[in-house]
C-alpha cells in the first residue's frame, strides 16, 4: 500500500487576484472581529463627540469675525481700563484661558453670550499685534433657543464672574423688556436676576426709574452707588419735577468725570430734601379753620380758631397723651 504524503498548510495564500491574503497564526474570524470592535469604538467616539459639541461642552476655535457682538443687549456698559489692561498681558503672556459662550446663528455666524471683554481683548490684540494667534477665539455653542433663555445664560455667567453695578443690572432688564422678551422691566428683572436673593432683587428694581428718567442724560451711571441710586430713585417717584431738574443740571454740567458727576447728583439731592423739608402744607380743616403743616409744626390759624377750639384741643391732647402712658404701662406689666 502506497504511503500518503502528509500536507502542511501554507502560512500565506499566494497572491489571488481579489483575494487578501491572511497573516499567518491569525484566523480570518479574528480580524473580522477586530475590524467591528473599531468600527464600533470610532463610531462610539463619533458620537460622543457629536453630543459634545450639540449640548455645548466641546471648545472650538472660532474666526473673530464671526461672533457678533450685537446679539444682545450687553449687561456690562462700561469697561475698567485697569483691568482690560490686565487682561490683554494674560492674553499675550499665557493666551486664553477660558472659552466664551456663543449661540449658534447658522451660516457660519455666533451670537456672543458671554466672554465680552475676552472678546473685546483679543480684538485689539488682532490689531495691534496682527499676529494670527489672536484671530481665533476658543468657545462653547450651547444650545440656547430662545432670546430669554440667552439673556438668562449671559447674566448667570456675568453675575459669577463680573462686578456689575445696581444700573447696569436695572438698564438690562429695561431693555429687554423694551425688545419685548418680557411683559415689562420688573418682571424682568424677576426673571432674569431670579437666583439672587430678595433684596438685591429689589435693589435692581429700585434703579429703574433712574434709566427711564435719566439714562440719556448719565455720562457715568455705572459709578452712582447704591445709597446714592436708592435715594434718587426715591426722590424722582416723590417728587414729578425732580427728574426735569437734573436733566437740566447734568446737561448743562455735562461732567467729564465720574466723580464731578456724583458731586452734581448729591448737591440736586441735598436741595430736593432741604426743599421738601421747608415747604409747608396748608389746608382747610373746618368751617374758617387752615392747618399749614411742615416739619415738627402745626399752625391753625382763621376766624374758627377759638378759645373754646384751643381749650377743647388741650383737654384732646391731655387725653391723647394719659391714654399713650395707659397703653405704655399695660405693655409693660
Amino acid at each position: 500500500m502506497a504511503k500518503r504524503k502528509r500536507l502542511t498548510p501554507p502560512t500565506m495564500l499566494p497572491d489571488m487576484p481579489g483575494v487578501a491574503p491572511v497573516s499567518a497564526g491569525r484566523p480570518p474570524i479574528a480580524q473580522v472581529a477586530a475590524e467591528a470592535a473599531s468600527h464600533a469604538a470610532l463610531e462610539e467616539v463619533s458620537a460622543e463627540l457629536h453630543s459634545a459639541r450639540s449640548e455645548g461642552r466641546m471648545v472650538l476655535a472660532l474666526p473673530l469675525e464671526a461672533i457678533k457682538l450685537d446679539h444682545l443687549v450687553r449687561d456690562r456698559i462700561a469697561l475698567d481700563v485697569t483691568e482690560m489692561d490686565a487682561l490683554r498681558s494674560s492674553l499675550l503672556a499665557r493666551g486664553q484661558q477660558t472659552p466664551i459662550e456663543v449661540v449658534d446663528l447658522g451660516q457660519g455666524a455666533y451670537g456672543l453670550i458671554s466672554g465680552f471683554r475676552r472678546l473685546t481683548a483679543l480684538q485689539g490684540l488682532l490689531a495691534d499685534t496682527g499676529q494670527n494667534r489672536f484671530a481665533r477665539i476658543q468657545a462653547l455653542v450651547k444650545p440656547i433657543g430662545s432670546a430669554a433663555d440667552s439673556y438668562l445664560a449671559m447674566v448667570e455667567e456675568n453675575e459669577i464672574r463680573a462686578d456689575l453695578s445696581f444700573y447696569e443690572r436695572a438698564r438690562l432688564a429695561a431693555e429687554a423688556a423694551e425688545l419685548g422678551i418680557y411683559p415689562n422691566a420688573k418682571k424682568a428683572v424677576h426673571a432674569l436676576f431670579a437666583a439672587a436673593p430678595a433684596p438685591k432683587r429689589s435693589k435692581i428694581a429700585a434703579f429703574l426709574p433712574i434709566h427711564d428718567a435719566l439714562g440719556d442724560v448719565l455720562r457715568f451711571p455705572t459709578a452712582i452707588p447704591e445709597k446714592v441710586g436708592l435715594k434718587l430713585a426715591a426722590m424722582l417717584g416723590a417728587d414729578k419735577g425732580f427728574a426735569a431738574t437734573l436733566r437740566k443740571q447734568l446737561l448743562a454740567a455735562n461732567p467729564e468725570s465720574a466723580e464731578s458727576e456724583r458731586k452734581l447728583l448729591d448737591g440736586a439731592l441735598r436741595g430736593a430734601g432741604q426743599g421738601r423739608t421747608a415747604k409747608s402744607r396748608t389746608v382747610d380743616v373746618a368751617t374758617d379753620i387752615r392747618l399749614e403743616a411742615g416739619k415738627g409744626r402745626i399752625t391753625l390759624s382763621g376766624k374758627g380758631v377759638t378759645a373754646d377750639l384751643q381749650d377743647a384741643l388741650r383737654t384732646w391732647l391731655a387725653e391723647r397723651d394719659g391714654n399713650a402712658m395707659k397703653k405704655s404701662k399695660k405693655s409693660i406689666t
